[in-house]
């Protein structure tokens, strides 16, 4: 199944962020399929992060920055929060659901406990997650709308925000944190 780009009404306006930065990933790849581009972001961050130095994991590209573990347990936090909403949602739940604050997030992660790799599994099974997740709906599914953080989201606006910010800190990282 093919999940069209989400139209304006179907999401909030910060939204946009996440949906517009697939454009260059999925022109990459000659396609407008979001749930390959989330098989593929899977495959990215394997290869991204395989070489990275337990070492790594403490650094912080500039000060008040997170650190590269920090930012890596937020994709994952993210993924998480993002996928709770798309099942919700899917499955015709018209419960409003709340927002969450990332920067409160962050601290509360305990990232510094932990190693680079155990944080790596932990992002590469989230995605997993959501891939199972996603396959399995279907168009009426994809169709349902909800509120999450205030406002109506769709399904299909989610599926493309959870592509949008793998990607966002999948450059960032390569960029920042790996570069």
């Amino acid at each position: 199944m093919t999940i069209a780009r989400p139209a304006l009404d179907e999401h909030a306006p910060y939204a946009l962020t996440y949906i517009n930065a697939t454009a260059d990933a999925l022109a990459a790849l000659g396609t407008d399929d979001v749930v390959h581009l989330l098989e593929v972001q899977r495959e990215q961050c394997r290869a991204l992060l395989a070489g990275v130095p337990e070492s790594q994991a403490g650094f912080s590209y500039a000060p008040g920055k997170w650190t590269l573990a920090e930012s890596l347990v937020h994709v994952s936090d993210t993924e998480r929060v993002f996928a709770y909403r798309l099942l919700r949602i899917a499955r015709g739940d018209r419960t409003p659901l709340p927002g969450f604050e990332q920067d409160d997030w962050v601290p509360q992660s305990r990232s510094t406990r932990r190693t680079l790799s155990d944080i790596v599994t932990e992002l590469l099974a989230c995605r997993e997650a959501t891939l199972a997740l996603v396959r399995s709906l279907d168009d009426e599914a994809i169709a349902q709308r909800g509120i999450a953080s205030g406002v109506e989201v769709s399904a299909r606006a989610l599926v493309w925000m959870l592509a949008g910010h793998m990607g966002h800190h999948i450059t960032l990282t390569r960029d920042k944190y790996c570069g």
